[in-house]
């Protein structure tokens, strides 16, 4: 079986509903987070400091959690479609409260194509971290000779 990777139409219904998370995320609307992660005992979410298991758990966690900075910009987001019902959703971030470079994957979902919410697309797994942000890729380089 061949699975048709990255069809247009998937991909801007994937990337308008990571848009409509991003956006809740910053402005700390928690009914839209809610809404946009799947509401079951099997979705996951490992945090920068703490593990959820299960959509109640997300749920009450985000309740009492702080919102995250108003300065936080996106860089890098990748989104790849697998056929018309599974997507990821890959991106770093950035804000002014911290020097640490933040990395998020989310795997996306249609779970009711007839959901009026972003064509049922929701979270069903994601992963959010903070890095020291690396140095750029040339400092690395082991061409040329070595400084003095």
């Amino acid at each position: 079986m061949t699975i048709e990777l990255n069809r247009p139409e998937i991909l801007a219904e994937v990337r308008a509903a990571f848009e409509a998370y991003e956006r809740a995320l910053v402005d700390n609307d928690v009914p839209t987070m809610d809404a946009l992660f799947w509401n079951a005992p099997e979705v996951v979410r490992y945090g920068i400091a703490e593990i959820q298991h299960g959509g109640a758990a997300i749920r009450a966690w985000r309740a009492s959690c702080e919102p995250v900075p108003p300065s936080r910009r996106l860089h890098r987001t990748v989104i790849t479609s697998f056929g018309g019902e599974h997507a990821t959703v890959s991106t770093e971030f950035s804000s002014d409260a911290t020097s640490l470079l933040g990395r998020q994957m989310q795997t996306w979902a249609r779970l009711d194509g007839t959901d009026t919410l972003h064509r049922g697309w929701r979270i069903v797994a994601a992963h959010v971290s903070l890095i020291d942000t690396p140095e750029p890729r040339a400092a690395h380089s082991s061409t040329g000779p070595s400084p003095a």
